[in-house]
């Protein structure tokens, strides 16, 4: 038995659709828009309109931007040569949060997952390619530490060996803070192997 009317259920639907939007969420934000005013419903539909009409990739890494190239990209004091590859643009986000990273970026917008169908031409790979034709000393892979993750690392470190470019990929291991106990085998082997002397 549908509780609400036909509008009602639709907005709903709509926004559980969304990825991290359960039944309960929807509905919350469901009521809180009916009971917004006109106006800024509105200007909430209008910008995510003119985002999904202006909205593309950067020329040059592949991120999202409303402008030919990125801000990052467009930024002459970054260091141009040194290329860290992530999976997709809120992976950039989070490594530009630290502050520390001075080098540019290249979005593959997903993994290499053969039992998904996903190839290595199914993502930005031919792109990555290309950038390093130019004066590219370093290619930090800074993919996930899943299968897919791994799988694609291994992938673009075999592409690139061959080239002279150094391969380098982000260490992973004990997060701050984790009990040793609760941790996995692959997790505590990647930060065996990759410790550091103090």
């Amino acid at each position: 038995m549908d509780l609400y009317s036909g509008y009602i259920n639709k907005l709903i639907d709509e926004l559980a659709s969304l990825p991290g939007i359960g039944a309960k969420s929807a509905q919350r934000l469901a009521f809180h828009l009916i009971n917004m005013p006109k106006d800024k419903v509105n200007r909430l539909a209008k910008t995510i309109l003119d985002a999904k009409e202006n909205v593309r990739y950067c020329s040059e890494c592949y991120t999202l931007t409303d402008k030919e190239t990125c801000p990052i990209c467009a930024n002459q004091k970054r260091d141009h040569s040194t290329i860290m590859v992530v999976e997709n643009s809120r992976d950039l986000a989070a490594y530009e949060k630290t502050g520390k990273y001075e080098g540019v970026y290249h979005v593959l917008h997903g993994a290499i997952s053969p039992m998904l169908g996903i190839g290595p031409g199914d993502i930005k790979l031919k792109e990555l390619i290309k950038r390093l034709e130019g004066n590219v000393t370093e290619v930090i892979i800074a993919t996930n530490s899943s299968l897919e993750g791994e799988t694609t690392a291994m992938y673009i470190g075999k592409l690139i060996k061959p080239t002279g470019i150094k391969v380098t990929r982000i260490a992973s291991g004990v997060p701050v803070g984790g009990d040793l106990e609760y941790i996995d085998e692959v997790t505590l082997l990647r930060a065996l192997e990759g410790r550091t002397e103090l």
